[in-house]
């Protein structure tokens, strides 16, 4: 590692103008530094001062002088900076993600000493030290800081490990103490490690040891154990002085020690275990260093001095162009920052394990990058910033690399097939093939959401030229082994990993569901063959067709187009499928139905929101209507009510869209107010039943829960009183007469007599059932009552009203009836006469009036000829005589 002086950001006084911290964000984007004034100026990463803003006093009565800042410390997320005071207080500042943005206090936390050093570990709480010898942390979110432990001695440097899970302190009394947040399996132990001859100033914590230095002018390296294994003795030389502080590499790799006119650099061994012998970089008139940082990505070391001065230094052992594209800066042994020359892009490469990266090669259409050390594998994507390292042992660089699938890299070695995920830092899955053709293995990772699955891995791969394997690489189960009469030459999964398609040397097009393990021949004679992305439709060519399955589900619904040419690719973009055929001079594209493809797949993997946002820019037609209503249907059977709820909407049933949102609201309230699942509450499953119009189970629901006034009050709002009333009876309600009172009013002021005829029936008040009879026109129900009672039989004025109102109808037989029941047998004859009902005309002459049957009998055939019923009216003329 050297360093080599890059430039001057900020120009040393004349006299003493101590620069007290200086800090780099997580990010790398911003640099912190804090002057002698008080005051914070913020760098870019090229050096250039974009910002500042001044700090304030605890107390504003003892005077803007009256603290020095001894701690400064970015956030892990770069958009805020803690700031340690020594008026016993920290500041945190708001200073957003860009440049000028203002400056707010968010937190404060007042303490019982001074600060004397800090530091702000990712994912933890901001740690300092306090001049009472306490090691504290303070946490952002509650507003409260805690104390970690205590010592009895001043604090007087704080360095995290390069993982920020542990951390040192050094206290005046030589002590250096560790903590861990998370000893990451190292099975370090906690506590006092040992005791540095002096203060230890200089103390950095790197992944193999413990670096300490201070006013003896003595370095000391210590093992994890706490033992020193390693002396700098620099006492007996006069132009030394002492050592002020230090600070590690990210990669944990590289120590610099600061001192007067003087940085020190250390560098690791990992062959021999130990610290290299420090290279000096004298810089004349440097004047004392009071303040160093490391940026977070290797490249650059900050350094300020007692007068004021900032300079910045460009840290790396080689740098290398690789293909004129590609800048490779190592800044450690087991970093490499790789910079895209055209796009300004990096990337950090770096071996957690803290081995040798020896070089790095950038492959597959400049996109993903490969590199090696003496244990490992590291393999990266430069678009999506995913890197990994995975335990590998070389092969004498015999090893074969397939980029063709975006989220895993394939790699053949010998017969052996690994597959490593981007971003993962193991080996997903290894098998034996000795095919190594990108159509003849199909791996698919997680590509699209589906219900009721969280992770999909899946590969299928050719055991020999007439044999698929499916393999799940979360369990290493084999799925399915398939055999075929002849050579395969192309197979795919789709992106579920539940169909999978093969075509065989004599070009027969192959399905096979993976589940039923059923096998299907859906195509001869094909020349190409796809899956549309995203989807699990298939395209496919057999001479001068174009076919597609839009449901693969059902192979043999097929739809044709017959085309000139072949097909040469097929694009999805921008929410378009086509289909490009070369026509000899042209290519002409064919567009599929995207309403088929983008909604059945969104429909088949329960991904609602999908359905919803494709849905959202189509016209609402019948064919759009008729999708929204199924995605209402799939919507309320998944519970998902915000779907629901924007279906009815965009179907414009505005009643239903607001039922959903009250209850949505009612289960959000439950939530809040009880925890737990909200739509297992009582209320928002009977709105659901009421919702599918079962109106049976909501009311059991809110009858299991003793809730019987809600479940009448739901049979009310539904105007199902009788059901409310039943409710009301069986749980024997004090409400009942008034709710039967209300029933009744109702049916009257809504016209509905009939049925309050009925309501007064049942209460035996027939009297008042057939005066709401009559007044409904329904004479005839009147009469039925009327007859089956004695009592009203005997009232003849009743029965004339209701006779007459039946023959008002023109009910006559009915009519007749009655007068009979009543022994009026003359009416009873002219209205059965009149309503032609012969045969009881018939039947009551001969009981009454002997004279009149042949009568009869002649009329009634006479009536029959009028009717064209010839046969049966010779009869009665037979019978007249």
């Amino acid at each position: 590692m050297q360093l080599k002086h890059m430039k001057n950001l900020l120009s040393p006084q004349d006299g003493a103008a101590k620069v007290c911290v200086i800090t780099w964000s997580p990010n790398n984007q911003k640099m912190a530094v804090c002057t002698s004034d008080r005051v914070i100026l913020l760098f870019d990463e090229q050096g250039e001062k974009r910002d500042k803003f001044s700090l304030k006093p605890a107390d504003p009565k003892y005077g803007k002088k009256s603290y020095t800042v001894k701690g400064l410390a970015f956030s892990p997320d770069s958009t805020k900076i803690a700031v340690g005071q020594t008026d016993n207080i920290i500041y945190v500042y708001k200073i957003g993600d860009d440049w000028g943005e203002k400056k707010v206090i968010c937190n404060k936390f007042v303490q019982q000493s001074a600060v004397t050093c800090m530091m702000w570990p990712p994912e933890q709480p901001i740690v300092f030290g306090l001049a009472d010898g306490k090691v504290r942390s303070a946490n952002i979110k509650t507003n409260k800081s805690s104390t970690i432990y205590g010592t009895d001695s001043y604090v007087v440097s704080l360095a995290s490990n390069p993982s920020g899970k542990g951390f040192l302190s050094g206290h005046a009394d030589g002590a250096i103490v560790r903590y861990f947040f998370d000893d990451e399996g190292s099975g370090d132990t906690q506590g006092k490690i040992s005791t540095h001859p002096c203060p230890p100033y200089a103390l950095a914590f790197s992944q193999n040891s413990i670096v300490a230095a201070g006013c003896d002018k003595r370095i000391i390296a210590y093992g994890r154990d706490g033992r020193s294994f390693q002396h700098f003795d620099f006492s007996r030389e006069d132009d030394e002085h002492e050592f002020t502080i230090a600070v590690c590499s990210p990669s944990g790799q590289s120590v610099v020690v600061g001192s007067f006119d003087r940085l020190r650099v250390l560098n690791w061994s990992p062959r021999k275990q130990t610290w290299d012998e420090p290279k000096n970089k004298d810089i004349k008139n440097l004047y004392t260093v009071t303040a160093l940082a490391w940026k977070k990505d290797g490249s650059r070391v900050t350094c300020g001095t007692l007068c004021g001065g900032v300079e910045l230094f460009d840290c790396c052992l080689k740098r290398t162009i690789y293909k004129n594209k590609f800048e490779m800066t190592h800044v450690g042994l087991s970093q490499v920052i790789v910079k895209n020359m055209s796009s300004g892009q990096r990337v950090v490469l770096k071996s957690h394990y803290g081995y040798e990266i020896d070089e790095v090669r950038i492959m597959g259409k400049d996109r993903y990058l490969i590199a090696h050390t003496s244990d490992t594998i590291l393999l990266g994507d430069l678009q999506s910033n995913k890197l990994s390292e995975v335990p590998w042992h070389t092969s004498g660089g015999n090893e074969k690399y397939y980029f063709d699938n975006e989220n895993v890299c394939m790699i053949f070695n010998a017969g052996e097939l690994a597959l490593i995920e981007y971003g993962s830092n193991e080996v997903l899955g290894c098998v034996r093939t000795e095919f190594m053709n990108p159509h003849l293995i199909s791996v698919r990772l997680n590509e699209r959401k589906q219900r009721g699955v969280e992770d999909n891995k899946k590969i299928a791969y050719l055991l020999d030229l007439k044999t698929v394997a499916i393999v799940d690489l979360l369990t290493g189960a084999t799925l399915a082994q398939i055999t075929h009469e002849s050579k395969i030459d192309w197979l795919e999964l789709n992106e579920t990993g539940r169909k999978l398609l093969f075509r065989d040397k004599r070009l027969r097009l192959n399905l096979i569901d993976i589940e039923s393990q059923n096998r299907t021949t859906i195509l001869n004679y094909c020349s190409y063959v796809q899956w549309v992305p995203g989807s699990d439709v298939v395209v496919g060519q057999n001479r001068g067709n174009l076919c597609v399955w839009y449901n693969i589900d059902a192979p043999e619904r097929v739809t044709m187009f017959p085309i000139k040419g072949d097909i040469v690719d097929l694009e999805r973009t921008d929410g378009k499928t086509e289909v490009l055929v070369n026509e000899g001079v042209s290519t002409v594209s064919y567009t599929l139905d995207e309403g088929l493809i983008e909604f059945g797949t969104a429909i088949d993997d329960g991904d609602f929101e999908r359905a919803v946002s494709f849905l959202e820019t189509l016209e609402l037609s019948a064919e759009t209507e008729a999708m929204w209503k199924t995605l209402s249907k799939l919507a309320m059977e998944d519970r998902q009510l915000h779907i629901a709820e924007r279906c009815y909407s965009a179907l414009g049933d505005i009643a239903k869209a607001r039922y959903m949102k009250e209850t949505f609201r009612i289960a959000e309230d439950v939530q809040k107010q009880h925890g737990g699942d909200g739509f297992n509450h009582y209320k928002v499953r009977a709105r659901f039943a009421v919702m599918e119009k079962k109106y049976k189970e909501a009311e059991s629901i809110y009858l299991e829960q003793n809730h019987v006034d809600e479940a009448m009050e739901m049979y009310q709002e539904m105007h199902m009183w009788d059901e409310a009333i039943e409710v009301a009876e069986a749980k024997m309600h004090p409400e009942l007469e008034n709710l039967q009172r209300n029933y009744y009013q109702w049916l009257m002021d809504t016209g509905q007599e009939e049925k309050a005829g009925e309501l007064k029936e049942k209460d035996e008040d027939y009297l008042a059932a057939i005066n709401l009879y009559m007044k409904s026109g329904l004479p005839a129900r009147a009469a039925r009552l009327a007859t089956s009672r004695e009592e009203l039989m005997s009232n003849a004025d009743l029965i004339g009203r209701i006779a007459s109102a039946l023959i008002k109808s023109e009910l006559y037989e009915r009519a007749g009836d009655l007068y009979e029941h009543i022994r009026d047998k003359q009416k009873a004859m002219e209205c059965y006469k009149k309503g032609n009902a012969y045969l009881q005309a018939v039947k009551l002459a001969r009981e009454a009036f002997p004279a009149e049957v042949v009568k009869l009998e002649e009329e009634w055939g006479n009536y029959l000829v009028s009717q064209k019923q010839l046969d049966s009216a010779i009869n009665h003329y037979i019978e007249a005589g």
